[in-house]
């Protein structure tokens, strides 16, 4: 059992909404966990660099990866996301990167800055952590904006239905929204 739960499907939509992923794209996700978003990526991305520094990370998402079907579109890079970045065991061009293990997060935005030419996106759910990766886009200039998500499941309760809360998470987005066809750069 990983230490961290999976991102939630509900979670999973809006962070694939606004990455804004292409067909073609290259996506790169940054502690992957059981590798839940770069499945829901694999849809549109060609490329996937699933980064996971845990044991368990890489043998689960490897294991869900084949279950999906797509394995041949993954690449697992067993490593700290900031030393995997800066030692090019990712390509030079990343179309979009989801930042979901939030260990050494400025040192891994500022490596993704440098790679990225279009969205990244970060998913927290403390709110210090929250900052921190806020004030750390706002320093590389990509921050755009943070959106709080609160989510509830309904379940039944004496024949009736009520709703319990999962806990919330803030989805921080940042980049250029630049991408380049041939030397035309084009805006979304």
């Amino acid at each position: 059992m990983l230490s961290a739960s999976p991102t939630k499907p509900e979670i999973i939509a809006i962070t694939i909404a606004k990455l804004r992923l292409r067909p073609g794209d290259t996506f790169c996700d940054i502690g992957c966990g059981t590798g839940a978003v770069s499945i829901a990526a694999s849809i549109f991305a060609d490329t996937v660099y699933a980064i996971d520094i845990r044991d368990e990370a890489i043998g689960v998402a490897e294991q869900n990866f084949a279950a999906a079907g797509i394995s041949d579109k993954v690449t697992l890079v067993h490593r700290e996301a900031s030393e995997a970045i800066v030692d090019m065991d990712i390509p030079a061009h990343i179309d979009c990167a989801f930042i979901g293990g939030t260990k050494n997060v400025e040192s891994v935005l500022k490596g993704l800055c440098a790679k990225v030419r279009g969205r990244v996106v970060a998913n927290a759910a403390r709110i210090e952590t929250t900052a921190r990766i806020i004030g750390c886009m706002k320093s590389l200039g990509i921050f755009e904006e943070v959106i709080h998500v609160q989510v509830s499941k309904g379940y039944e309760l004496a024949g009736e239905t009520a709703f319990k809360p999962i806990n919330p998470v803030y989805i921080v987005v940042g980049g250029t929204d630049r991408y380049r066809d041939g030397d035309t750069l084009i805006y979304q």
